[in-house]
């Protein structure tokens, strides 16, 4: 698998990324066999929050034996200095490490996460702190709303950032906004999430994959390929894929091809001929 520069960290990282989320409510052998598979397929890049289940406790066994070979990120919720340490230090345990090399501001979706994260009490405060002691080596942020995440990069120097980076918002509506072009001026290390997602449940529409909320792309290839050559198309040093081995193992199958042969004028409108109805979009 082809690698990169993830901005300014001097991290080189797969363009696939490991979401812990796949091994949450799997056994710990198949977690096992997932983890092993991404190490045989060059991912060397994996990331997890506490809000996805058991994956934490699935995802630090099954990892420890490639640790020192692999970068290992992880987030919070938590908005405040006191609860944003409690997390760290427990998600530390679950993982069975010592450090994250990145630790996110997850969720960051509104104005007021922001002031939250920033006030005197904030959970600021735990992250600066957490990098001076060595158990955090870069500090990223994960975000769901442009504005918001346009105002957290305005007060500080962030070394990554986790967004949806999809063809079916990108092309639908204003979602991304300016938020690829100050990444990429900023050099700041860029992953773009919910590649493989297409539209909303439809009513009554079997969900194949549970876990996600969305309808993935599962059953198009040529869709596929042309929604990795998007979320590439847009800056980003990373591509993350839905919650499922099935959808991380496309990813992992397809990526090089992807880099190697960009998006087309062709398959841009192709992509523009299968966008969603208004209602249907995922955000």
């Amino acid at each position: 698998m082809q690698k990169n520069k993830l901005g300014k960290t001097g991290m080189e990282v797969g363009a696939v990324v490991f979401g812990g989320i796949i091994c949450m409510q799997e056994t710990q052998k198949d977690s096992n066999r997932f983890v092993s598979y991404a190490i045989d397929h060059g991912v060397n890049y994996f990331d997890v929050a506490p809000s996805y289940g058991d994956a934490e406790v699935r995802l630090g066994p099954a990892l420890k034996p490639y640790r020192n070979k692999v970068y290992l990120a992880c987030k919070t919720t938590e908005r405040t200095a006191t609860g944003a340490r409690k997390e760290l230090e427990q998600s530390l345990k679950n993982l069975e490490t010592d450090y994250f090399d990145v630790y996110q501001m997850h969720a960051v979706t509104t104005q007021e996460d922001v002031d939250a994260i920033f006030a005197q009490d904030g959970a600021m405060k735990t992250f600066v702190k957490a990098k001076e002691e060595g158990l955090i080596k870069h500090i990223g942020i994960t975000s769901h709303n442009a504005d918001a995440a346009l105002r957290a990069l305005s007060m500080f120097e962030y070394s990554t950032v986790m967004y949806p980076v999809n063809w079916a918002l990108g092309m639908g509506t204003d979602f991304e906004k300016t938020l690829p072009d100050v990444c990429k001026e900023k050099y700041i290390g860029f992953h773009g999430m919910k590649t493989l997602a297409h539209r909303m449940w439809r009513e009554n529409e079997e969900k194949k994959y549970p876990k996600s909320w969305c309808r993935i792309i599962y059953d198009d290839e040529r869709l596929g390929k042309c929604a990795l050559k998007y979320t590439l198309s847009r800056g980003t040093n990373t591509v993350v894929p839905p919650g499922n081995f099935d959808s991380f193992e496309f990813c992992v199958a397809n990526i090089d091809e992807c880099l190697n042969n960009p998006l087309s004028i062709e398959e841009t409108a192709y992509l523009k001929s299968m966008l969603p109805g208004d209602n249907e979009h995922i955000f």
